[in-house]
């Protein structure tokens, strides 16, 4: 028989719960603004779901009815610069959030909602409209609601989507020296998901002041949470990554408050994350005003026994126990709350005089629809004040330096012009400057606060580095040591870094650079060798560069990491060894969006092409003797496209050849190409011709690999067919 041993975790894993003598001990006006704040946000729900019933509210009405308890309970200890961030369903934190942010001294039970307190409530009920006086621009609607003044940095309508947002925004506290921390609430149905997991391994690995609030309202619409996992005692999931937990019921305000007061004790003396589960109980569906009994995954009897629990009137009868009030004061602050909403319902909606029985929204506080686009990214104006180089027409002296040099050299120059910057990414700390060499020097120079390896969890760190960003104090550069891992990481760089801006009407930054390397040749397979330039010029909010030589990388890279945007900065591998000539004295130039260059003038054709491509452009119009003008897009998202120098090239060619190397299914060349027939069409003798590799992924035989990807040859090919388009003309 072998020796067993039961082992223990070693983790505190605790249940709170409240005694009289807690509520005897409570401060009296902490136990007034708990009230007062449950009872404005079960008014507000109240009133959005009437509207709701009456078709006003376009888009889901998560409510969050009967889990105010919560909120409420783990968000009045803390201050504006504490940061929240929630779910698809955060009316109830947002509010609890905002309503603390402009009522610092707590309350006022007799004079419940200021002047000031009802601007925010009608603004944060203008937001869920979709209405221009949102905090938004009625952008973000019941799912996005933001107020960074206020510490609310954003809910989240991707489950667990927020998670590694937040961690990030607790490494921006632990390391701007403060003691302020950061929570992020999520469902059930979060405690199941990778970034929660990931975000939850990062920040216990680098102590981060995070707490991760799980409400615990025991179904997703309609699945029972003992339906989704076998242990539903979700405060254990920290247990794995020595995270401690604390369990309490949500439907009591104080001791929620209990419990976060010890996990804020421990987040703000730099011990590290925390994990809070609070079981509360949502009154009604997923959506709408309907209860779940209504669609019968719920008993009316079950609904009922949560409903005597009701967070409003468990506080109210410890107060008037405690002689702090008595039903008439109970009724005057709901009596209040209710008014403060039918003044902002008045405001908003009036009777349609198209139909006398019905409301509608006053059409004149709907958002201008020509503003539909604004906003998606920056102006570009912070660029204004850099030096701007064209480093090939310039007689500036050079030296030589290789490309992977290049790339290690102009980082370690901006690390020390900007604190801001930190690097992060698999290995980069290592090896002598990751696994190609290129953030050599960076660890030594710049330290292991700023050059931080990561565990392998894309989604998490990314997302963390996305929350980081959006949080203002730092400028991450994250390194995907192949592209294709940006599926892994899809929500946080898509969802989330890419729409972040936008979604919120323009509040934020994004100073977010993402290094990846294009592998083709090198023998790693399906899963580690695709272009990902196709894929990021088709999403939201992502600036792309792609440097053909050493120079244009530094001026590129500087640009990148001067923009508030997030960018995609694509190297390959063939280039690292590559023997260049950068301009001699510091890398301090950029090159700004719309700025291709164009490599060879001619009249023939017009080649557009970027990273090696060029190469092996210039060799095919060597071979080929076509006369053709080879452009190098360098910039090759849809908004810095130089659109005038591809223009002025076309006009004068009337042909087009779009060269690149990787797959034809996520090719950039298919986006680029409709642009240009519709751009362009009066002025093209031909339809525009591309070379791309195969269909499928490269994969790992040389001989099959080569077949499925572009180089000189191909390109010669594809200068073939449209010299033979010239008998059309």
């Amino acid at each position: 028989m072998p020796k067993r041993e039961r082992l223990d975790t070693g983790v505190e894993w605790v249940q709170i719960e409240t005694t009289d003598e807690d509520w005897a001990a409570a401060d009296p006006q902490l136990l007034k603004t708990m009230l007062g704040q449950l009872h404005l946000i079960r008014a507000f729900e109240e009133a959005l779901l009437e509207l709701a019933g009456e078709g006003l509210v376009h888009g889901p009405a998560h409510s969050s009815i009967g889990q105010e308890g919560g909120a409420v309970g783990s968000i009045i200890g803390l201050n504006s610069k504490d940061t929240v961030s929630g779910s698809h369903r955060g009316h109830h934190q947002f509010l609890a959030k905002v309503i603390g942010h402009v009522t610092r001294e707590g309350l006022n039970l007799d004079r419940l909602v200021s002047d000031e307190l009802q601007s925010v409530l009608q603004r944060t009920f203008a937001e869920i409209l979709g209405l221009a006086q949102g905090f938004s621009g009625g952008r973000g609607g019941s799912m996005h609601l933001q107020w960074l003044e206020a510490g609310a940095t954003g809910t989240n309508a991707i489950v667990g989507g927020g998670a590694p947002m937040a961690a990030g925004s607790a490494w921006a506290h632990k390391h701007s020296g403060t003691d302020n921390v950061s929570v992020n609430y999520f469902g059930d149905g979060s405690s199941q998901i990778g970034s929660v997991l990931e975000s939850m391994n990062l920040a216990a690995v680098w102590k981060l002041p995070v707490a991760f609030f799980i409400e615990n309202n025991l179904y997703a619409v309609s699945t029972h949470a003992n339906e989704a996992t076998a242990d539903t005692r979700f405060s254990v999931r920290g247990q794995g990554f020595g995270i401690p937990g604390w369990r309490v019921d949500g439907m009591d305000p104080l001791a929620v408050h209990l419990a976060m007061k010890e996990a804020k004790a421990r987040m703000r003396s730099g011990e590290g994350p925390a994990v809070v589960e609070a079981e509360v109980y949502r009154f009604f569906h997923q959506n709408g005003p309907f209860p779940g009994s209504a669609f019968g995954y719920r008993t009316k009897e079950e609904e009922a026994t949560w409903r005597e629990r009701d967070p409003l009137l468990r506080v109210a009868n410890e107060m008037q126990k405690l002689g702090l009030i008595d039903n008439k004061g109970v009724e005057s602050v709901r009596a209040q709350a209710q008014k403060s909403m039918a003044a902002i319902v008045d405001e908003l909606i009036e009777q349609d005089p198209e139909n006398t029985e019905k409301r509608r929204i006053r059409p004149e506080l709907w958002p201008n629809s020509a503003n539909v686009d604004t906003g998606i990214r920056s102006s570009g104006k912070e660029l204004e004040s850099l030096e701007v180089l064209e480093p090939h027409s310039e007689s500036k002296p050079r030296r030589p330096l290789k490309f992977v040099d290049a790339v290690a050299q102009v980082m370690d120059r901006r690390m020390t012009m900007d604190e801001r910057i930190i690097v992060m990414g698999e290995d980069v700390q290592h090896l002598n400057g990751g696994t190609n060499g290129a953030t050599k020097g960076l660890l030594k120079n710049h330290g292991p606060e700023r050059v931080i390896g990561t565990p392998i969890s894309e989604n998490g760190f990314f997302g963390l580095a996305t929350g980081l960003a959006t949080d203002g104090r730092y400028r991450p550069v994250v390194e995907f040591m192949y592209p294709d891992f940006m599926w892994v990481a899809a929500d946080q760089v898509f969802n989330q870094a890419g729409k972040v801006r936008h979604m919120f009407g323009n509040n934020n930054s994004v100073p977010l650079v993402l290094r990846t390397k294009v592998a083709m040749g090198s023998g790693y397979g399906s899963q580690h060798l695709m272009d990902p330039a196709g894929v990021f010029a088709t999403q939201t909010g992502w600036r792309i560069v792609a440097a053909s030589n050493a120079a244009d990388y530094v001026g590129l890279m500087n640009a990148a990491l001067a923009l508030e945007d997030p960018v995609l900065v694509i190297e390959h591998v063939d280039q690292y060894s590559k023997q260049d000539q950068v301009p001699e004295g510091d890398l301090d130039y950029i090159i700004p969006p719309g700025s291709a260059r164009v490599v060879r003038e001619g009249k023939d054709v017009t080649v557009l092409t970027y990273l090696t491509m060029v190469e092996h452009s210039a060799e095919a119009i060597e071979q080929t003797g076509v006369d053709a003008d080879l452009i190098d897009l360098r910039w090759l998202d849809r908004a810095s496209i130089d659109w005038d120098t591809i223009g002025e090239s076309i006009k004068r060619t009337n042909s087009v050849l779009i060269v690149e190397q990787g797959s034809l299914g996520p090719s950039y060349g298919g986006w680029l190409s409709d642009e240009i027939q519709r751009r362009f069409f009066d002025w093209l003798d031909q339809p525009v011709e591309r070379v791309t590799g195969g269909e499928a992924s490269p994969s790992i035989s040389k001989v099959l690999e080569r077949a499925a990807i572009a180089k000189t040859e191909e390109v010669v090919s594809g200068l073939k067919r449209v010299r033979k388009g010239w008998g059309n003309r």
